[in-house]
């Protein structure tokens, strides 16, 4: 798919691949590959009324910039704040910002347990989002203590994680959730889907717990 500043997209793809070989940011390693399952699939929350009415994002578990480098790109009118535990990846994410002249990115390296507790972050995000590897009812944990009241928390996902996504309903609502809304993501055959949650009410203080609880022991 062509977009209007594919330009920079592409030079995106080329900064992340070329570090790709001094450190392990991506286990994509083919260049077009890269663009369909990183750049494309990052852009597809786009198409979200959710998304266009947002103008601080959070990216959780960012991990090498994805989804948030895309966008960042993609809306230059909007600020992005990209999340990340691991230093040497957040380096090749302020890298490559750097690098774009991405000037809507701010790289935080913490953990979410710990950067949730701040009052500068908690409940101040329109929008959060996450393309982390993890259970839904961990994801929450980690996410919707940063969501402010009428925002959201947008997952990506695929169709097979139902299960764990049915299983979440009692998280969600503890963590002041609404109800999980599930919107296809992407080419149909990709099976890729949006979880949307609106934030109802505000996150009770004692969330997220301690770090490693949310992962080792997730809500039921």
């Amino acid at each position: 798919m062509e977009y209007e500043y594919q330009e920079k997209l592409e030079k995106l793809a080329d900064v992340i691949l070329e570090w790709n070989e001094k450190i392990n940011v991506t286990a994509i390693r083919d260049r077009a590959e890269f663009m369909e399952k990183n750049v494309e699939d990052s852009l597809e929350i786009l198409k979200l009324p959710e998304f266009a009415d947002a103008k601080r994002i959070l990216d959780l578990g960012t991990g090498g910039g994805f989804p948030g480098l895309p966008l960042a790109v993609a809306c230059p009118d909007k600020e992005f704040f990209l999340l990340d535990s691991v230093a040497k990846k957040l380096k090749v994410v302020a890298s490559a910002a750097d690098e774009l002249g991405l000037e809507n990115v701010d790289v935080l390296n913490m953990r979410a347990e710990d950067l949730a507790k701040w009052p500068a972050y908690r409940e101040s995000f329109d929008i959060v989002v996450s393309r982390a590897v993890a259970n839904m009812s961990t994801l929450s944990e980690y996410c919707l203590p940063f969501v402010k009241v009428g925002g959201y928390f947008v997952a990506y996902k695929t169709a097979s994680a139902a299960e764990e996504i049915a299983e979440a309903g009692k998280a969600v609502k503890l963590l002041g959730g609404g109800e999980q809304r599930i919107v296809p993501a992407g080419p149909e055959e990709s099976g890729h889907i949006f979880v949307v949650i609106r934030k109802i009410g505000p996150c009770p203080g004692k969330y997220p717990r301690k770090a490693g609880l949310p992962s080792k022991q997730p809500l039921k």
